[in-house]
């Protein structure tokens, strides 16, 4: 009898993940669904036992090996070029997935068609709800949106990220040139700047270690919480979103402005924390990666924006004017960044 062709691929980049990878992988073989699923795990030259441990207890999965680490956005190129699934799901290693998460997105797309769909997201540690979906504001910060609500957003994260192999192909996949960091975000845009959809979903769920990767990216007792590490690639990579993405009125109008609220933002915090490092260390970085990538990120807009045929109203519909920083600076005060 001829092997069953899957319907999804699940893809799954682990990196030193041997504490948190048995239960992702659990979870995905515990699906209550009747569609067949592929099992691809990325090892990004894990220098712990991870390897072993896929081996022995899941060795239905198709493990791709990197004897060098490459990174979030390959490792995901890798895997996806190597799925024979019509869906794609990213699932991080720090996450797993409710019973019916699978279901629920296959009726997602019985209902909408192929888009781009996430699940309401909670923290791993206290199972409380962190997003269903986010909005953007107009300088490309995420903004989480927290209540429970199946609706179009402007992005999701790439913990949980579904969407069908042929609008992964139209998009190009993830832009490994991005590091980590706003890849989910890049994806997003490019899909939605091209007609498509970004559906957050109501039902089922996942769970996930926020933050594990790069640390931060969370409240911890009233205070936000992040590090150098995922501010840099985070500042750098939304300005290339922003390049990238907002149609041509918008980008003359609101680019400068982000640039001056980033340099703004830099040198008061810089001010407050008594430390120039920390200026050039996150800013300083940002500005001069954008400025250093700034042919390539030209050509890149230039095949994007001919690709588009969404009006400005229409891909603004998901984006909130309150900058989002602001209302967290008013709410939990100067952030704390190791």
């Amino acid at each position: 009898m001829a092997k069953q062709q899957p319907v999804i691929s699940i893809c799954i980049a682990n990196y030193n993940g041997a504490e948190l990878i048995e239960p992702c992988l659990q979870s995905v073989c515990d699906q209550q669904v009747d569609a067949s699923i592929e099992i691809i795990v990325h090892d990004d030259a894990s220098a712990d036992n991870s390897i072993e441990i896929i081996r022995s207890n899941f060795p239905q999965a198709k493990l791709l090996l990197s004897e060098n680490n490459v990174g979030f956005c390959l490792a995901n190129n890798k895997m996806v070029a190597a799925a024979s699934g019509q869906y794609i799901l990213l699932l991080n290693n720090d996450a797993w997935l409710a019973d019916n998460a699978i279901a629920t997105f296959l009726e997602a797309v019985e209902r909408h068609g192929d888009c781009i769909f996430t699940l309401p997201q909670h923290g791993a540690s206290d199972q409380k709800l962190f997003d269903c979906g986010m909005h953007m504001d107009l300088f490309a910060n995420a903004v989480p949106i927290v209540e429970v609500v199946e609706q179009p957003v402007a992005m999701v994260m790439g913990a949980c990220l579904w969407i069908s192999k042929t609008q992964w192909d139209s998009c190009g996949g993830l832009p490994e040139w991005f590091d980590s960091m706003a890849e989910d975000m890049y994806l997003c845009n490019r899909l939605r700047l091209q007609g498509g959809e970004v559906i957050a979903l109501s039902q089922s769920a996942y769970f996930h270690h926020i933050g594990y990767s790069f640390g931060g990216g969370k409240v911890v007792a009233a205070k936000l919480s992040t590090t150098v590490k995922r501010r840099r690639l985070s500042e750098r990579n939304k300005l290339y979103v922003l390049f990238l993405f907002y149609p041509p009125l918008a980008l003359l109008i609101i680019f400068p402005l982000a640039v001056f609220a980033l340099l703004l933002e830099g040198l008061l915090l810089a001010l407050i924390k008594r430390d120039p490092g920390f200026f050039t260390q996150i800013y300083g970085f940002a500005l001069s990666g954008f400025w250093a990538n700034l042919a390539k990120l030209r050509r890149e807009r230039a095949t994007i924006q001919y690709r588009r045929t969404v009006t400005t109203r229409k891909f603004f519909s998901v984006y909130r004017w309150l900058p989002y920083k602001l209302q967290m600076l008013l709410r939990h005060g100067i952030p704390e960044v190791r």
